[in-house]
């Protein structure tokens, strides 16, 4: 379901899936209201991990919950679809994160689990992924399986109209992110395309004005942030999605804005490396066609300063703004380096490649 106004019908479109839904929201003040016959409420907050979603199993178990609505962020939603694969599969999280869990893989479909995004930034309400932080590990991590998929997305941009600028920037640069990287990935496919530049479109003309509280913006990114969940489900993402998993879990860091400051650094990046080892590369075409597109220019120094005159713009804050510093970049690196995202990047990059993204975004 899209569109503004969309939200209404939640509350009628559940009943479709259970009659006992758990309800779980972070901050949003209107959740409660979009499904006022919800058996239990749980609030969780910023960058919710394995923890949370193993406390919202107990009292969905608890309260003989038949269903989960997810109604926030990105990292709320992830909560939710992995507390719905969970309650259908048993076990814990960490049985079937990859990377720092066991990798097993989930045998049922989720119980019934509607998505309703309150940013635009994710797409995870269309994603078959939930992205766990583990603090005990330091890394986030997913839980990948098309069983976990939502029943269904309620996506509706009057939700995101009261973000703040910075939220609404952050977000918003995740949601370009997401459609550059799986339109570059070495995955990249004629289905995803016209969703990864239609969207770019939409981030190139009505993420400032979003950012400068622009309404009639909003129905753009919600509808980009839309496209790039679409996208990366299907293409795989990249360095700049490799990096924020080992970030996210080691830092205070929201994603989108971890997204926001490394995406000028690893276009450079890829584009540097693609040049000197693959100049026949479809990947490096596909660059100086996004640069054409968003500057009338092909050459791919004129795409990243467009990505860093956006940051600008939008006041993304450099990387030290989280307590980054060069002195732990040795880790992030190795991290990065075993991550899921950045076996879909165009090009491997090598330490000293990486390291270089780094410092720059610190």
């Amino acid at each position: 379901m899209f569109g503004c106004g969309s939200a209404a019908g939640i509350s009628g479109a559940v009943r479709q899936f259970g009659s006992r839904p758990l309800l779980v929201t972070g901050n949003s003040q209107r959740a409660a209201a979009l499904v006022p016959d919800a058996a239990a409420l749980a609030r969780v907050g910023n960058e919710p991990g394995v923890d949370t979603v193993r406390t919202l199993v107990a009292v969905a178990r608890r309260e003989q919950c038949d269903a989960v609505v997810a109604i926030g962020g990105g990292s709320v939603m992830d909560a939710g679809k992995a507390a719905a694969a969970i309650l259908a599969n048993g076990g814990d999280p960490l049985d079937y994160l990859e990377v720092i869990g066991k990798g097993q893989s989930l045998h049922r479909p989720s119980i019934p689990f509607i998505a309703v995004p309150t940013t635009a930034g994710t797409g995870t309400e269309v994603t078959r992924n939930a992205v766990l932080g583990s603090p005990e590990h330091g890394v986030k991590a997913s839980l990948r399986s098309p069983l976990i998929l939502a029943r269904l997305a309620v996506v509706d941009p009057e939700l995101t109209f009261d973000l703040p600028p910075a939220l609404t920037a952050s977000t918003g640069m995740d949601a370009l992110t997401q459609l550059i990287e799986p339109f570059v990935s070495n995955r990249a496919n004629p289905m995803t395309d016209p969703y990864c530049l239609e969207g770019i479109a939409r981030v190139a003309r009505s993420l400032r004005p979003a950012f400068r509280g622009d309404r009639a913006a909003r129905t753009d990114m919600s509808l980009a942030s839309l496209l790039g969940g679409v996208a990366l489900a299907n293409a795989g993402l990249g360095a700049v999605h490799g990096f924020a998993a080992p970030i996210g879990g080691g830092f205070s860091a929201p994603h989108g804005a971890v997204c926001a400051a490394l995406l000028p650094h690893v276009t450079r990046a890829n584009l540097e490396a693609l040049s000197a080892r693959a100049p026949e590369s479809e990947a490096l075409a596909r660059y100086r066609r996004i640069s054409e597109f968003l500057t009338g220019e092909a050459a791919g120094s004129a795409l990243t300063g467009w990505l860093e005159d956006l940051c600008a713009d939008l006041e993304i804050p450099p990387l030290r703004a989280y307590g980054i510093t060069a002195a732990g970049v040795p880790a992030l690196v190795a991290n990065a380096a075993k991550a899921s995202s950045m076996k879909a990047n165009p090009i491997v990059l090598t330490a000293g490649e990486l390291t270089a993204i780094l410092l720059r975004a610190i």
